[in-house]
């Protein structure tokens, strides 16, 4: 594996610190998080929806829908 320069392996650390936190802060908050694998959307957590197509339309779309 390739070493990195010493300010761009600080740059991932921090991105990879931020990313922990803000997955910890949602699962304490009961937030689902969703991630991008073999080129799906895949929802994680408590109430995460079990098929992305059940999710609510936007607002654009609910806004429309209205009128």
């Amino acid at each position: 594996m390739t070493q990195l320069p010493p300010d761009t392996q600080e740059m991932l650390n921090s991105l990879r610190t931020a990313v922990a936190e803000t997955l910890e802060r949602k699962r304490r908050l009961g937030q689902y998080a969703v991630f991008w694998q073999e080129g799906r959307p895949v929802f994680v957590g408590e109430d995460a929806p079990h098929n992305p197509d059940e999710t609510a339309p936007d607002d654009d779309q609910q806004a429309k829908t209205r009128h």
